[in-house]
C-alpha cells in the first residue's frame, strides 16, 4: 500500500529542487499533489509531471495564500499534508546588508511559513487530523557566514515548529522540520567547484545530499509510519550536524 494513498499535500515552492523532488516522491505514494509556486512555468511544469494542480501563489502574501487553500478545497476538498518548502537566498555580511534583503527573506521564509500554516491550521483541525512540514535548515542550529536573514528565518522555522506542536497537537495535527544539509539544486549548482569540494568534504557521509533525500524524508513525516513523531526536526545532512 502507498504511504500517502488519496492524501491531498500541499507543497510550496514545489516547482524545482527539493519541492519539486518532493511531489513528485509524493505523488509516487499515491497523494493527490497540489504545487503552490510564485514562478508559473516550474510550477505548471511540475503539476503536469505528478498530474496535479497548480496554484501561483506568493507565500507571503495573506491574499495569495488564502486564494492558495481556497483553490485547493474547491478542487479536493481537504487538505492532508502541508509542506512549507518554499524559501529564498540574498545573502550578505551583517554591515553591506540592505533592510531590502532582510526583509525579503523573512518575508518568504518565515512569514510565508506562518501566512500558510494559519491558513490550513482551521482546516485540519475541523477534520480532526493533519500534518505539516516546515523547511529548515542545519544553519538554523549552528549560523553561517553572510546569512544573518537565512539563519533568522531557518532558527524561527524551528521554534514555530515546536510551538504548533504544542498547540495543534490535541487537534490530531502533527507539526515537525526538516533541516537539509548540503544538498545538490540548481541553486548550489551555481557555486564553484572548489567551493562545493571544499563543505561536501565535511560531510562524515563524504557526499553532498540530492533532493530526493530530503523528499524521503518529507514522505516518511507525512505518514502514518510517524504518526507518533511531533515537535522534531530532523537533519536531513549526511552527518555534518552531530
Amino acid at each position: 500500500m502507498n504511504l500517502l494513498n488519496d492524501q491531498v499535500c500541499i507543497i510550496t515552492g514545489g516547482g524545482r529542487g527539493i519541492g519539486k523532488a518532493t511531489a513528485i516522491k509524493f505523488a509516487e505514494e499515491g497523494a493527490k499533489v497540489v504545487i503552490a509556486e510564485f514562478d508559473d512555468a516550474s510550477g505548471q511544469s511540475t503539476a503536469n509531471e505528478v498530474n496535479g494542480l497548480f496554484v501561483k501563489t506568493n507565500v507571503g502574501d495573506k491574499g495569495s495564500v488564502d486564494s492558495l487553500i481556497q483553490s485547493t478545497m474547491d478542487t479536493y476538498g481537504r487538505v492532508d499534508v502541508l509542506v512549507n518548502n518554499a524559501g529564498i537566498l540574498m545573502d550578505s555580511t551583517l554591515i553591506k546588508m540592505e533592510e531590502d534583503q532582510f526583509d525579503k527573506v523573512i518575508e518568504v521564509n518565515l512569514k510565508g511559513v506562518y501566512l500558510c500554516t494559519q491558513a490550513v491550521a482551521p482546516i485540519m483541525k475541523a477534520q480532526g487530523s493533519g500534518v505539516i512540514l516546515n523547511a529548515s535548515s542545519v544553519v538554523g542550529h549552528y549560523g553561517n557566514f553572510g546569512q544573518t536573514n537565512y539563519v533568522a528565518t531557518k532558527s524561527g522555522v524551528i521554534g514555530m515548529t515546536k510551538v504548533w506542536a504544542r498547540e495543534l497537537g490535541k487537534d490530531g495535527i502533527r507539526v515537525n522540520a526538516v533541516a537539509p544539509g548540503f544538498i545538490k539544486t540548481d541553486m548550489t549548482a551555481q557555486m564553484p567547484e572548489k567551493i562545493i569540494k571544499m563543505m561536501g568534504d565535511k560531510v562524515p557521509v563524504k557526499r553532498w545530499g540530492e533532493p530526493e533525500d530530503v523528499a524521503n524524508a518529507y514522505c516518511f513525516l507525512a505518514s502514518e509510519e510517524a504518526s507518533y513523531i511531533s515537535g522534531t526536526v530532523l537533519n536531513v545532512d549526511g552527518g555534518v550536524v552531530v
